[in-house]
């Protein structure tokens, strides 16, 4: 699938938004993957996400988890699609955490999913979880990587569909069209 296929479904959901935006990482931006709005349309979601599965078959994985929400359909997808069960973190007091009777064992390997990732908070949230039950990660899958060749070392291959050079800005250093524009914060909290 290439980077204008992809970009067509963002576009033919509505789920490429142009403004003035404030990304979970606290960066702004002009553009915004609401990927919610692009998984709602379930084909859509499952040859997206079993285009991703495909770059990640061969990393020997036993389990697939995501972090909530952004992550969930993606982390489910990508298992259906590789016949693996799929378990995900969920916020609690501000941070993930592993619940529902879901369970980890040591030497389990696990690949992580998300929709986005821009500094792969979340990401590192889950791996860190993941590694701290005695877990190991073979692999981290994204639909969009919009980190600009920025991503740190998650310490596992990192896998996506697309990669984006998307402009973001500190909040102290933006730019005069954003400076006096609103922001909005459509993404999870």
């Amino acid at each position: 699938m290439t980077d204008d296929e992809i970009l067509s479904f963002f576009r033919q959901t509505n789920a490429l938004l142009e403004g003035h935006f404030v990304l979970r990482s606290g960066l702004h931006s002009r553009q915004f993957f609401q990927c919610a709005l692009l998984l709602k349309e379930t084909p859509v979601a499952a040859r997206i996400c079993a285009a991703l599965a495909e770059k990640v078959r061969g990393v020997g994985a036993e389990t697939v988890i995501s972090p909530a929400m952004g992550g969930i359909i993606v982390g489910h997808e990508i298992a259906r699609a590789l016949s693996l069960p799929h378990i995900f973190a969920e916020k609690e007091d501000g941070k993930l955490v592993l619940r529902r009777g879901f369970e980890i064992r040591p030497g389990q390997k696990l690949i992580v999913a998300e929709d986005v990732v821009t500094r792969g908070g979340r990401v590192q949230e889950t791996i860190d979880i993941v590694r701290s039950r005695g877990g190991v990660v073979v692999g981290i899958a994204a639909i969009v990587d919009r980190s600009g060749g920025n991503l740190p070392d998650f310490g596992a291959p990192f896998f996506s569909l697309m990669k984006l050079n998307v402009e973001t800005f500190e909040a102290d250093k933006l730019p005069p069209d954003l400076a006096g524009t609103p922001a909005t914060k459509p993404g999870s909290k």
